[in-house]
């Protein structure tokens, strides 16, 4: 390890979406480098086999469920994170949902209810947490906001126009976040992966998707939750002064 370099030892994490896939699989990797991880996601009985899990293997962690749809509940969230850990300085944002059908098949009300999870949802929780990053920063601690996108942020695919619409949204917020929240010493980065093994593609309704995503997962060794949370944990374990700010990430058999 270079002079300057850290891991996420003794560092107090949050991650949405922590109950299941990338989420999960993130907050794992960061409790095993030592953090303290606050784990969010809606279903209490997921998150309490997360937590155990990650104290079988000698870690921290905290169930808090959550709505990240829900202000209260994510302000309720940031309030106990504090209270037990104390302030956090590493949030991820990796709680979100998919849908995949054309505009001429859509359904507004679910395209609706999709950006206010994938957009709105990454900005209440963004703007709960912000107050103890910006603390961090300030005290010259390493501060890190992670938010998993997408490569659908900028490829097209006309099954996934409301996806993609939300991805390239919180992308943008990242670049933006970056410029105004790095001089205060808050590190800001996107992780945009390509196509990640995960149930959540696995069970995809649409006939169109399934049978090209069983195409995929026959043909060449995908990226798993994994990859990904070792991704997170690299960036993260930079220097202070060292910022990713967008990451993409791509099986390498993948076209």
């Amino acid at each position: 390890m270079t002079e300057g370099q850290q891991t996420a030892r003794k560092r107090i994490a949050v991650v949405t979406g922590a109950s299941s896939g990338i989420g999960a699989a993130i907050a794992a990797a960061l409790a095993s480098d030592g953090a303290q991880v606050a784990l969010l996601a809606r279903r209490a009985d997921l998150l309490d086999r997360v937590a155990a899990q990650i104290a079988e293997e000698g870690g921290e962690a905290l169930a808090i469920p959550t709505d990240i749809t829900d202000s209260n509940e994510l302000k309720a969230a940031s309030e106990q994170v504090r209270k037990v850990f104390g302030p956090a300085d590493l949030l991820v944002n990796s709680a979100g949902g998919l849908l995949i059908e054309t505009a001429e098949e859509g359904d507004l009300d679910q395209w609706a209810k999709l950006i206010d999870l994938n957009v709105n949802g990454v900005l209440r929780t963004t703007d709960a947490f912000l107050p103890d990053l910006l603390l961090a920063g300030a005290s010259g601690q390493s501060a890190d906001l992670i938010t998993i996108s997408s490569i659908s942020a900028d490829v097209v695919n006309p099954l996934l126009t409301a996806y993609g619409m939300s991805k390239a949204a919180i992308s943008h917020m990242s670049a933006n976040l970056r410029a105004e929240l790095g001089p205060k010493g808050v590190r800001v980065t996107a992780i945009e992966p390509a196509v990640v093994k995960t149930a959540l593609l696995e069970n995809s309704s649409h006939p169109m998707y399934r049978q090209y995503m069983q195409h995929l997962f026959a043909s060449i060794e995908m990226l798993v939750p994994e990859d990904i949370a070792r991704v997170v944990a690299f960036v993260v374990a930079q220097p202070r002064h060292v910022n990713l700010p967008n990451v993409k990430v791509y099986a390498t058999q993948q076209p």
